[in-house]
């Protein structure tokens, strides 16, 4: 009686393992990063992989409103620079309280995602590419002509944010970056199983059907970019703390085309291919920097031959569609 009961659940075991196993093997990995980091005294490592992470927040949560919406927002950069400023200016007056500096990112993200996601949905397609460039554009904009805060130049921070005895410690903000990343996928995966998710890539398919059965998907599309936001701002926060700088670059569009190229690389619609797409985005730039200062040209054509040949991105070629 023991057997067939045993037989029927294994291959679930195995078919639900893979993937899973694979993306702990992953976060071990990025775990042992500032171990590797300390015993060859490279201090280098360290601060790459923390780019990395920080882009692979950035682009989780874009992957939110692209892959799971269908949102081509060409303006997810400019909740970075929101981000990065908020530290920036708020040090800037001498308010260092890590605590205030996180809640200036949600607090002033979510009043400037928030309209500019209800305008940017009234529109769809092309339409809504443009106008989200268009406002980031604005912001960028506006974030040049602030000359008492550096202005194109940028501003440098005196005073990272204050945590205690974490305060300016490279482990301890990688650490805290990569809790910041595990807990989003998390909190993501629940989100795209609940109901919430269901709407929302329901809509992404075909809006049309969605108001057909009597549900509005305008509610849950913009608070799905508001997240997406949110989290690209969080990601604005750790890049100010790890670069001690704000610029208006981390808001230019073209910044917002590479976290979209990030995204399609690992594979839009699944929960750790943003991951992936960064860390492949950020290592191809760094080793090909290293073989010629026209590394532009490599790369183009590398990225172009991945995005079109592989559709659901190096994760989904590592794991089956199922297992996404």
């Amino acid at each position: 009686m023991e057997s067939p009961t045993l037989n029927t659940r294994a291959p679930r075991a195995a078919g639900m393992s893979w993937p899973t196993v694979l993306t702990a093997l992953i976060f071990v990995l990025l775990l042992l990063v500032p171990v590797y980091a300390a015993v060859t005294d490279s201090a280098y490592v360290l601060l790459q992989f923390s780019r990395i992470l920080v882009f692979a927040l950035a682009a989780v949560g874009l992957n939110l409103a692209l892959g799971y919406g269908g949102l081509v927002s060409f303006g997810h950069a400019m909740y970075i620079g929101i981000g990065a400023y908020c530290v920036a200016i708020a040090s800037h007056y001498g308010a260092d309280s890590g605590l205030l500096h996180l809640l200036l990112v949600v607090v002033v993200t979510a009043l400037i995602a928030a309209p500019v996601g209800l305008i940017a949905l009234r529109t769809h397609g092309i339409a809504f590419i443009m106008i989200t460039l268009a406002l980031a554009q604005m912001f960028y904009f506006l974030a040049v002509g602030l000359k008492q805060y550096g202005g194109d130049e940028g501003l440098p921070i005196r005073q990272l944010s204050r945590f205690g005895e974490l305060t300016g410690s490279h482990v301890g903000l990688y650490l805290a970056l990569l809790a910041c990343l595990g807990a989003s996928l998390l909190l993501l995966r629940r989100v795209i199983r609940s109901r919430f998710g269901l709407i929302l890539r329901a809509s992404s398919m075909d809006a049309r059907r969605v108001r057909a059965v009597g549900t509005s998907p305008l509610a849950y599309r913009l608070l799905a970019y508001v997240l997406s936001a949110e989290l690209c701002a969080l990601a604005g926060f750790f890049l100010a703390n790890l670069t001690a700088f704000a610029s208006p670059a981390y808001m230019a569009w073209t910044s917002s085309g590479e976290l979209i190229i990030m995204v399609l690389l690992g594979g839009a619609g699944t929960l750790i291919g943003p991951l992936v797409g960064a860390a492949g985005f950020l290592l191809l730039e760094e080793v090909l920097k290293g073989l010629t200062d026209h590394w532009m040209i490599i790369m183009g054509p590398i990225i172009v031959l991945i995005v079109l040949f592989l559709r659901n991105g190096i994760w989904g070629m590592i794991v089956s569609p199922k297992e996404h």
